[in-house]
């Protein structure tokens, strides 16, 4: 059974797995937010999308970035984390955009995973309406944890989540930071006071 997860939370990734986990994937889902109000009924929203980024920093067991994850790369450079590409949209149910994560192949120095989400066009968050992040299982696609976001605003960026290992163990901490910036690039620093 998957665990809801308010800002600030935690949960042993080990202790919710019905096996040894192997392969995790955090995936991201978000929609427009609808028009309120008489004239937003009327004038509508003035976008139909909303083209949010979800990205992953990597961190040593020193507190150093070592690797991005994005839409401008796809994967980590040894392989072990696969972003699923850019949606431009956040149409569709389900995850708008995913990144698998084989943790049998981290490297042994890797202690954080930071999940962030931004706008590369500069859409703030106050036009964003359902927005989640969840990490499951890959191999059998069990949800483990959730943490669904309601934290909207006039900002373009959000440390979403920190993946942590410690002792050989996962724990996935709902952040729920708030951010700017249009890259993961930008939301280093807050990735990182988020560690």
């Amino acid at each position: 059974m998957s665990v809801s997860l308010s800002k600030n939370q935690s949960v042993s990734l080990a202790k919710q797995s019905s096996s040894t986990l192997s392969a995790i994937t955090l995936g991201v889902g978000w929609d427009v937010a609808k028009p309120s109000g008489f004239f937003g009924k009327v004038f509508g929203s003035g976008s139909d999308s909303i083209d949010l980024d979800a990205s992953a920093i990597v961190f040593d067991n020193r507190g150093n970035v070592v690797d991005t994850v994005w839409f401008r790369q796809l994967k980590s450079k040894d392989g072990s984390i696969r972003h699923s590409g850019d949606n431009l949209t956040g149409e569709g149910e389900g995850d708008d955009e995913s990144i698998a994560i084989d943790l049998t192949r981290l490297p042994a120095n890797v202690e954080h995973i930071v999940l962030t989400v931004n706008s590369f066009r500069g859409q703030t968050f106050d036009k964003v309406d359902n927005a989640y992040g969840r990490v499951f299982e890959t191999n059998s696609n069990r949800e483990l944890a959730r943490f669904n976001i309601s934290d909207s605003g006039a900002h373009t960026g959000l440390v979403l989540a920190v993946l942590s290992r410690a002792g050989g163990e996962w724990t996935f901490k709902a952040v729920g930071d708030r951010a700017n910036g249009r890259t993961v690039n930008d939301l280093v620093s807050s990735a990182t006071a988020a560690i």
